[in-house]
């Protein structure tokens, strides 16, 4: 296996880690193996992107290293927890609690307000409604939308619907930011805004990062430029 990390001798300093993992299909007359003995190494504090073709298995690895889906074999392991060797009541505890979230579609809720949407996570949290309130106010203010919190998303343009959608992920102060083509249903502008939004909110919360993206700008901007191909993944920039 191949792992790639900034040091791949220095264990001790990655956050984030998969190794030997791999995501294989089983059907009646055959398998297909998304990737096969696959590792990775990201740090505390990184911010790494994953690019490659469409159907390279990018968002397969995402799902995968966020917990929302199990890998056929291997292990991922986020600090000290091993999120494949986890119960599911107890995967499902540590997702919602360390691990936030951006999609390409935002996957808000329609009929709850941008300042209700951000609320949400803290609510299912136990986190009580005056508490949700004031860090969900805080957060849409942190993303520019404190004067838009009472509006519906279907009020909200796409640039505005992707910030509460940023603003959900980090609503719980998660330690990992998991993105997939964050800007790929954005125009160019709007998508430059929500990429630097993103490198403001990376810093500004202490976040760990990684970015699926078609988008070459949003790449370049990263700490390091992972390349998912034939089931490998190799590092194209130092």
């Amino acid at each position: 296996m191949t792992r790639i990390g900034r040091s791949s001798t220095d264990q001790t300093r990655a956050y984030l880690r998969a190794e030997g993992l791999a995501k294989i299909y089983r059907g009646r007359a055959e398998e297909v193996a998304v990737f096969r003995d696959l590792g990775l190494e990201v740090e505390r504090g990184e911010m790494v992107a994953i690019v490659g073709a469409s159907g390279a298995g990018k968002s397969t690895l995402l799902h995968l290293l966020g917990g929302l889906d199990r890998p056929s074999a291997g292990g991922v392991i986020l600090g000290e927890f091993d999120m494949v060797k986890a119960a599911d009541v107890d995967l499902t505890r540590f997702r919602n609690r360390k691990i936030g979230f951006v999609f390409q579609f935002h996957h808000l809720l329609p009929e709850f307000s941008a300042l209700e949407n951000v609320m949400m996570p803290l609510l299912i949290g136990g986190v009580g409604r005056r508490e949700a309130q004031g860090r969900a106010q805080d957060l849409l203010q942190l993303v520019g939308l404190a004067p838009r919190a009472a509006h519906r998303p279907g009020e909200l343009s796409g640039g505005e619907q992707q910030r509460v959608a940023l603003a959900r992920a980090l609503a719980r102060s998660p330690a990992l930011l998991l993105a997939d083509e964050p800007t790929g249903n954005l125009d160019e502008r709007t998508g430059e805004e929500v990429q630097a939004l993103i490198h403001h909110l990376h810093r500004a919360e202490g976040l760990t990062s990684v970015l699926v993206t078609h988008n070459q700008r949003l790449a370049a901007t990263c700490d390091r430029v992972l390349h998912l191909e034939s089931g490998r993944l190799r590092e194209t920039r130092a």
